[in-house]
């Protein structure tokens, strides 16, 4: 993974945009490894499970701490694109659909966001 390319990429809103997007998805991927390690593997499935996770979990860390941000600015964009990135890893990988309290729960976490992202001052 080219660091230095992360963080040019993170200097404009649109590449920063990317970056937090790869590193959400990273993050949910990663914890899905773990969801499969605990609850729905076991033997060897298990161990590779739990290992791919921390692998993918450390490239998260990696992604997310490379470029210089405000990130307590772009925490908001980033909370919305963890939890978007999370529902839809659990549709695809456990067949799981949101329900009423998640989507009502998820708006909120979206108009957050927004407040957070464009709130200007």
């Amino acid at each position: 993974m080219n660091l230095n390319f992360l963080d040019r990429l993170a200097a404009n809103p649109l590449g920063a945009f990317a970056v937090l997007g790869l590193a959400a998805f990273l993050e949910a991927f990663g914890d899905t490894f773990f969801q499969i390690s605990f609850y729905r593997s076991t033997g060897w499935g298990r161990v590779l499970a739990f290992g791919a996770g921390a692998v993918v979990l450390a490239a998260y860390g990696s992604v997310v701490n490379v470029p210089r941000w405000d990130f307590g600015k772009l925490l908001g964009v980033y909370v919305v694109l963890f939890f978007l990135m999370a529902q839809l890893l659990a549709k695809v990988r456990f067949g799981q659909d949101p329900t009423a309290p998640i989507y009502a729960g998820g708006t909120l976490i979206v108009a957050g966001g927004l407040v957070i992202a464009f709130w200007k001052g």
